[in-house]
């Protein structure tokens, strides 16, 4: 189980998303919310049936604790809303596309605000203060978008606060909540998510029932979907946002528009914004959890880690039977060609000089420019290695010059296929074996 006092990883990820389940599930009195949560979420759908047992087993046993301390008692206590008529499904479809928009401007409004925040010339511990501040400044005004709103949640599902408080509420909480975050404050964005989608449900509510008052329910049930549907478009975890709304109100009678809200708002929001709140970050940082475990891997080492910076070069003027000894002498077989600037004129592979290596008069006559590769494939030190591979198939070739910058010729040295693949093996042998 244990390997130089650590952990197998398969463990720790184990450990992780039934901890996760256990926490959502006790939470929100959600175990089945839970289950949901701990596999969309953490672990983006990929499961096994081990792991699932102990989500499941984890999730359930933090309900029963939780209710045995708490009660049963749902987090919300939401009127029965249903259905008034068939024809106002098409109206949750359509609340399904304004949630979608909504979750993507939440998601853009956060990690901005958090880029404004880290690009200030301040100490770290003076931001946090500068972020209490303004959501205070906000609060006077709002005092509503202060704390985790559940208070207030349940007022917009009893339709006890205005149209254009709702609508402001949606816009104020998106950006307290990112100042809050992006400032470095204590918080996070599971109960926002909520906040907002009750706020964004209650407010589309009003317009459509005002607009079909006979065919619709009152803004509460919208409100009701939204928290929901929200939910799942902001953390693309459909399944997550249908049974924690239903099992934290207990309220069947939505489960079709809740579907049908949160399956097109998700989709909207996927189609907008390929991450959700929760994974954008590690994309922002080269850790792309949707590409897979390869991907993954090499999009976090660099080109500047696998380069040769002994490079072998040639002038324009090197006859080709001078060429032809270097690559033999050196091993090499991808000769980049420097002028006397010392920046690249071009490169001579092995495939360009093989028709002439039996024609020895040729190898006299012809010099490394005349068949050099003008426009050369590069790569930069910043480059990741998926870029290289990506480059590398293109033409099918095996070396590739490494630049100082883009739009620099001045070669810094050579990046080999096999080296890639010799640093993705030991990579994958690291993780695996416990030693990352």
């Amino acid at each position: 189980m244990f390997s130089q006092g650590v952990i197998v990883p398969h463990l720790t990820k184990l450990l992780i998303t039934a901890g996760s389940a256990a926490g959502i599930a006790a939470t929100f009195n959600a175990p089945i919310a839970g289950v949901m949560f701990s596999t969309e979420i953490v672990l983006l759908g990929d499961y096994e049936i081990a792991s699932f047992a102990a989500i499941v087993i984890a999730s359930g046993i933090a309900t029963v604790v939780s209710r045995g301390y708490y009660g049963t008692n749902p987090a919300f206590i939401v009127p029965q809303y249903e259905l008034v008529s068939i024809f106002e499904l098409p109206l949750y479809l359509v609340l399904g596309l304004v949630i979608g928009f909504t979750s993507v401007f939440y998601v853009r409004t956060f990690y901005r605000l958090q880029d404004e925040f880290e690009a200030l010339k301040m100490h770290p511990q003076m931001m946090p203060v500068l972020g209490a501040f303004l959501v205070g400044c906000l609060g006077i005004f709002l005092p509503e978008i202060m704390g985790n709103g559940y208070e207030f949640i349940e007022k917009s599902l009893h339709e006890n606060i205005l149209f254009p408080i709702l609508v402001l509420l949606v816009f104020f909480k998106v950006v307290a909540t990112s100042i809050t975050l992006g400032s470095g404050g204590a918080g996070g964005v599971f109960a926002p998510a909520l906040f907002i989608g009750a706020m964004t449900g209650g407010s589309f509510g009003y317009v459509v029932h005002w607009l079909f008052p006979y065919l619709t329910a009152t803004p509460g049930a919208y409100a009701t979907v939204g928290i929901g549907a929200f939910l799942a478009a902001t953390t693309h975890a459909p399944l997550t946002g249908i049974f924690l709304l239903f099992e934290m109100t207990g309220n069947y009678k939505i489960i079709v528009p809740l579907m049908f809200s949160s399956i097109i708002g998700t989709l909207i929001a996927k189609r907008l914004y390929h991450d959700s709140i929760d994974t954008a970050e590690l994309t922002r940082k080269g850790i792309k959890l949707h590409a897979g475990k390869e991907q993954s891997i090499m999009g976090r080492i660099k080109v500047a880690d696998v380069l040769v910076s002994d490079v072998v070069t040639v002038t324009p003027e090197t006859p080709l039977h001078r060429l032809i000894e270097v690559m033999i002498e050196k091993e090499r077989f991808y000769i980049p060609v420097v002028d006397s600037a010392g920046e690249m004129a071009g490169i001579v592979s092995i495939h360009d000089v093989r028709p002439v290596l039996l024609e020895e008069r040729v190898t006299y006559i012809v010099n490394a420019g005349d068949i050099a590769t003008v426009n050369v494939i590069v790569l930069v030190p910043g480059d990741d290695l998926n870029m290289a591979m990506e480059k590398f198939s293109m033409k099918d070739i095996e070396e590739i010059p490494v630049v100082e910058r883009k739009g620099s010729k001045k070669i810094i040295g050579m990046v080999q296929r096999k080296d890639i693949i010799d640093v993705y093996n030991r990579e994958v042998l690291k993780r695996e074996s416990g030693l990352e």
